[in-house]
């Protein structure tokens, strides 16, 4: 892989650190704040709001820049905000802080997909994407429980002072490494970028985003309870159950990018097929603690591998737009994780106890596959005619 991709999966890293860390770290903010568990957890919630809206209208307005300096600009972005997180001494603050690095967050993996793509072979694209977000894996396998550690021994504050760091070191290797001559869009404008939700492809794309991403997280959201009131594990041992989660996320992203680069479209049916097995599999064994071992990791790794072929699939499909496109398919990525965790606390909230939420992403996962199915059966209508075929196998190098 280029090396310039290691500078794109360590941006990757910073972020995935940067959004998920809070969850372990909400008791030490809200007693530092002095609020509630409930308002610390907006911290969580503004974050995935404005990911969403930075994904789309940030990624938009600079598609018409330089590729390089837009990086460089949203890892710029990304140090304040932690920065500010580090130092703000109000909530208030600390949530503008949130905000300013989530704007970053859509619209660097938005562009960061396009750029690894343009780095490699056209038979590889999948793959280079996936290494960019395997930072986002290793932050779930390794930065999350040390950055948690870290905040929970030395104050919550000094994990945001080291995102600060990384991201510095981040913006060094972009600047460094990242070629200089990376194209800019080939759309006549800004708004030019948005003809691409004429095409029906692209709309079913993000569909299959949404529900097939969301229903695996939806049932994580509430995998603590499913591991501690259902399984009977220690609440000591879930932190350590969600790095075997991670590791999952990691081998799946990558794996799921080298079978997207062979035949996307066959990849992503039998992918959200299987994790719909995997799903039910799991509600049903989750009183057993080896199988529900099994099933974690095999959730994270099914579940992460849709990611790679996702991107390249809304890529495929605006070919005249693709940075807009991958930006509005990772805000695709945050309305998943809305809905699926919003399904399963209603099963929850409804009674049906702790593997109601796996049923509930099982339920949307095929909800995802039938769109999918119907999507690869729909033609016309393309904004761009020059995608990459989803029904013809290329063999990886």
């Amino acid at each position: 892989m280029p090396i310039a991709l290691y500078a794109l999966a360590l941006g990757g890293f910073g972020i995935g650190l940067t959004e998920f860390v809070i969850m372990g770290l909400l008791p030490e903010v809200a007693a530092d704040f002095g609020v509630t568990e409930t308002v610390a957890g907006y911290l969580i919630s503004g974050y995935a709001l404005a990911v969403a809206i930075g994904a789309i209208i940030l990624t938009a307005v600079l598609s018409r820049l330089d590729r390089k300096k837009s990086l460089l600009f949203l890892m710029l972005l990304f140090i304040i905000g932690n920065l500010l997180s580090a130092t703000g001494p109000s909530y208030e603050l600390v949530m503008v802080g949130r905000i300013i690095a989530a704007l970053c967050h859509g619209a660097f993996f938005g562009i960061g997909s396009v750029v690894a793509a343009d780095l490699v072979a056209p038979n590889k694209r999948a793959g280079a994407i996936a290494f960019m977000f395997a930072g986002l894996t290793i932050a779930n396998v390794l930065g999350v429980p040390f950055g948690t550690l870290l905040g929970q021994a030395t104050g919550w504050r000094s994990t945001f002072w080291a995102i600060t760091a990384i991201g510095i070191i981040a913006f060094i290797g972009i600047m460094v490494l990242v070629p200089g001559n990376l194209a800019r869009s080939a759309s006549t404008g800004v708004f030019a970028e948005f003809n691409i939700f004429r095409s029906p492809q692209v709309w079913l794309s993000m569909a299959v985003t949404i529900l097939g991403y969301g229903g695996m997280f939806g049932a994580f959201t509430y995998i603590a309870f499913t591991l501690t009131g259902v399984s009977g594990f220690a609440a000591t041992s879930v932190p350590w159950l969600l790095v075997l989660f991670g590791v999952g996320l990691f081998v799946g992203n990558i794996l799921g990018g080298k079978a997207a680069d062979r035949n996307l479209a066959a990849t992503l049916i039998t992918v959200l097929s299987i994790l719909t097995v995997v799903l039910v599999a799991f509600a049903l064994l989750a009183g057993n603690q080896i199988a529900t071992i099994v099933a974690l990791l095999l959730m994270g790794g099914i579940g992460f591998s849709t990611v790679p072929g996702l991107q390249m699939r809304i890529m495929n499909h605006a070919a005249h737009a693709p940075t807009l496109a991958s930006g509005a398919n990772i805000a695709a990525f945050n309305v998943g994780n809305a809905l699926g965790a919003w399904v399963g606390g209603l099963t929850i909230a409804a009674g049906l106890g702790y593997t109601s939420p796996l049923w509930a992403g099982a339920g949307i996962t095929v909800a995802g596959l039938a769109v999918m199915l119907l999507a690869t059966r729909v033609r016309g209508g393309e904004y761009s005619g020059a995608r990459a075929p989803e029904s013809v196998p290329v063999t990886v190098g």
